[in-house]
This record gives C-alpha cells, sequence and structure tokens, in this order.
C-alpha cells in the first residue's frame, strides 16, 4: 500500500509539474530569444545613430573612426558587429577574419537595409558553418542610406542561454519532485504504518493470540479504527471466556442431577421386587431429578439466547409495568404472608426493553419472596436520581455480604438460607445471570446494595433516560 500511494502521489505531482512547467519552459525560451533579439536590434539602431554622425568625413577617416568606434562597442556586447558604406564594402568589423573592402551586399540582410529596410532573422552561415541569427540596420541620412550596421549572434550562443534559464526550471521541477517524493514516502508511511500494524494484529488474532491489542495512532481514522479492533477484540475474548466459563459449569451441573438420577433408577432397579414400595421412591426421587435437570436446561437455553442478543429498545411506561408486576406477584406473596408494596411519586417512561425489564423485576421479586420471612414487606420504589429512572425491590430478608453480592450475577452461583433450603430445593443459579446478559442489552444497569434500613436487600435497576 505505501509504495501504491507514493506512487499515486509522485504521479500527481509529475501531472502537475508537466502542465505547469512545459508551457511556461516553452513561454520562457520565446521570451529569452526575443529579448536577444530586441537586445540587438536596440544596439544596432544606437550604433547606426553613432556611425552617422561620422559617416561624413573621408574614406580614411570614416574607416578609422569606425573601427575605433567597433572597438569601443566590443568591450561591452558579444555580438559581432559589421559597418558597410552605402555599396555593401565593409568599413569595420569587430570580426579579426573580415576584411575591409570586402563585399557583403550579397548578404540578403545587407541586401534589403541598404535598400532602406530593417532586416532580423535567422539564416545559415557558410562562413561560420553554423545559423546566424542577424539584425540589419540602415544608416539613413533623409532619403539616402549610407551604409549597413548588422549585428549578429550565433544561433547555438543564444540556445545555450535559452537553455541555462529552461535549465533552471527543470531543476527546480527537479526539486519540487523530490519533495514530492519525500513528503509522499513520510506521509504513505504515517498512513500505512498503523494500518500494517492493525493487519498484523488481526492476522495474530485470526491465528488464536486472542491477547493481541492495536496501538491507537497515526490520523484520527487509523486511531478509530484501531480503537474498534480493540473494542471487538475485547468483547470477543469475553464472549470466549464466558462460553468456556459457561461449558465448564454447565458439564459440572448438568452431571450432578444426572449423576443421581441414574443412581436412584438403579437403586429403584435393584428394588423393585423385594420392596416395590423402596422402588416407588427412588422413582419418585428420579422423577423429582428429572424436573430439576429439565429446568436447568430450559435456563441454560435462555441464558444462551441472551448472550450476545440485540433487543430492540423503546419507550416504556415504567409505572404501568411496575404495577401490573406487583399485581401478579401479589397473590404468591400473599400466600408467604408477605406485603407488597408499590412506591412513586410521578410517572417515568425510559428508553429500553419491555419484555427484558418485566423479567429483571418479576426476578427481583421472585427472589426477594423467597428469601423474606412471613409477616415481611417488599417495597418496589421507582425513583428519578439524575439522569436515571432508579428502581429498588427492597426486601426484609437475611441480605448479602459485600462478597456475595460481587459473586450474586455469577453463572450458578446460589444464596443460602432460602425458604426451601430445609426440604432441598434448589435453584439453578442462573436467574441473576440470565438478568444482567437482559440488561447489558437493554440500556439498563443492575447492582445489589444493603438496604438502609439495616434490614435486607435492595436489587436495583437503573435505567438511563438520555
Amino acid at each position: 500500500m505505501k509504495f501504491r500511494f507514493l506512487a499515486v502521489i509522485v504521479g500527481v505531482v509529475l501531472l502537475v509539474l508537466a502542465a505547469h512547467d512545459v508551457p511556461l519552459a516553452m513561454h520562457i525560451s520565446q521570451i529569452e530569444r526575443d529579448r536577444l533579439i530586441t537586445t540587438l536590434e536596440r544596439d544596432a539602431y544606437v550604433l547606426s545613430g553613432r556611425v552617422n554622425a561620422i559617416m561624413a568625413t573621408d574614406a580614411d577617416a570614416l574607416r578609422a573612426q569606425t573601427i575605433a568606434l567597433l572597438d569601443q562597442f566590443s568591450t561591452t556586447n558579444d555580438a559581432t558587429a559589421v559597418i558597410t558604406d552605402k555599396n555593401g564594402y565593409l568599413l569595420a568589423s569587430t570580426s579579426g577574419n573580415d576584411l575591409a573592402g570586402e563585399d557583403y551586399a550579397t548578404r540578403p540582410e545587407i541586401n534589403s537595409a541598404l535598400f532602406g529596410r530593417f532586416a532580423s532573422g535567422v539564416r545559415s552561415s557558410s562562413t561560420i558553418g553554423e545559423d546566424l541569427i542577424y539584425v540589419a540596420v540602415p544608416i539613413v541620412s533623409g532619403n539616402s542610406v549610407l551604409g549597413v550596421v548588422r549585428l549578429t549572434y550565433p544561433k547555438s550562443i543564444i540556445d545555450a542561454r535559452v537553455a541555462d534559464r529552461v535549465r533552471s526550471i527543470v531543476v527546480a521541477a527537479g526539486v519540487s519532485v523530490a519533495m514530492a517524493v519525500l513528503a509522499a514516502f513520510l506521509l504513505a508511511s504515517v498512513i500505512s504504518r498503523p494500518l500494517t500494524n492493525l493487519r498484523n494484529a488481526t492476522d495474530r488474532f485470526a491465528y488464536g493470540d486472542m491477547s493481541t491489542q492495536v496501538d491507537e495512532q497515526g490520523p484520527n481514522e487509523t486511531r478509530q479504527l484501531a480503537r474498534s479492533f480493540n473494542a471487538m477484540a475485547d468483547r470477543v475474548r469475553s464472549m470466549l471466556n464466558m462460553q468456556r466459563s459457561f461449558a465448564g459449569n454447565a458439564a459440572h451441573q448438568i452431571r450432578t442431577p444426572l449423576t443421581a438420577l441414574r443412581l436412584r433408577l438403579e437403586q429403584a432397579s435393584d428394588s423393585i421386587e423385594k420392596s416395590p414400595v423402596v422402588s416407588r421412591d427412588h422413582i419418585e426421587a428420579a422423577l423429582n431429578e428429572t424436573d430439576r435437570l429439565t429446568n436447568l436446561t430450559e435456563q441454560l437455553l435462555r441464558l444462551a439466547r441472551t448472550e450476545g442478543a440485540v433487543l430492540k429498545l423503546e419507550i416504556v411506561d415504567i409505572n404501568n409495568v411496575l404495577n401490573e408486576l406487583c399485581d401478579e406477584w401479589s397473590f404468591l406473596a400473599a400466600e408467604n404472608e408477605i406485603e407488597l408494596i408499590f412506591e412513586t411519586s410521578e410517572q417515568f417512561e425510559c428508553l429500553t426493553n419491555e419484555l427484558a425489564l418485566r423479567e429483571i423485576i418479576g426476578n427481583y421479586i421472585d427472589n426477594a419472596i423467597e428469601y423474606s420471612p412471613p409477616k415481611a414487606k417488599i417495597n418496589v420504589i421507582a425513583q428519578r436520581i439524575s439522569n436515571q429512572v432508579v428502581v429498588t425491590i427492597r426486601d426484609q430478608g437475611p441480605g448479602l455480604t459485600a462478597d456475595q453480592r460481587a459473586r450474586a450475577f455469577d453463572r450458578f452461583w446460589r444464596g443460602t438460607k432460602t425458604r426451601d433450603s430445609a426440604s432441598g430445593a434448589q435453584g439453578s443459579g442462573l436467574g441473576l445471570a440470565i438478568a444482567a446478559q437482559l440488561a447489558l442489552s437493554s440500556n439498563m444497569n443492575l447492582e445489589l446494595a444493603p438496604s438502609p434500613t439495616g434490614v435486607g436487600l435492595d436489587a436495583i435497576v437503573r435505567i438511563k433516560t438520555s
């Protein structure tokens, strides 16, 4: 990914430079040529004016003065200067190869200037064996042409100057590309490193390294992705640990009633001929173990269904649910000589799942009835605390220690001193575990706390209102 990203960035920079610098180089090249030709034209006209001032002297003096004039010109200018008379014969030249009196009228630019026309352009020169850039200016006095001033440059010199200008653009473009490569490499590293780490972590996690975590680094998007991965990994680890614990505990819990059931059936088989009454007792005990095993299996299935479940949230009338539950459980409470009281000061509505809420509150009330002594009271209290609706089921039973409260929502954990302990009846130890799973999926939190009255236990449901 890093190199693909790098190639894309560099490719974009190259396209931008090509779109910008190629036309710019061509434009600068043309401007530089035009500038040099304009300079030649200016110098030619200046030189023509100075020659015009000495044209009235005799031939010997004219030749001497033009030579002196060109010597002075050559000290500040690299162009080759030629001055001819009105017939095209050479008066003076800055080139040591030219001879005075040589006929220059055959040169097209000189010929054109002798007729009073300005001439400039590029032509091939057989004398120097390369192209020349020339400017030829007539020396005019009134309507008469007194001579010609011609300035020339080898085209290769001007091309070299143009190339220097273009080369500076190419160097700047090269520096830009190098900086773009460096910046793209650093940026690609910043972006790809966290993604590479995340990919490696995913591979390790997929191959069974459940301890894998990803450092939250890099751009905000990759940090969010790392946080999501870590949250997913934590959830998967938690679910795997819960499954292992569930499997171990379930196997242990099912083994006990199965062993008891087998033992009872063997005893019934041994005594069926000698003592039918004893056999019947063993068979009844075996049926009780079967019922216990059936109940345990149903509870395990309910717990398995609640784990990882996503329940639909809806606006629930809390007071209406609590009123109905108190009515439903009041008959069982009355049978055990317990008074069930609902208390609230206002009407509450919360975003939760109604069936989950009924299951949790029903479980709390059932436990409160089971652990409360006769003549006791169970208060179902609904109140608003901060941004939560808090429902409390307060009993007058034996309560739980801090350690017991911490373990109460564990699977297969059972309290002691229940009303039915003496008869040997036992719960599955899954009721509160199921309630905890339902709360997790329904915008609720559960807790157990000592009753402020000093007697009994407060079973609490906290429901967020916002």
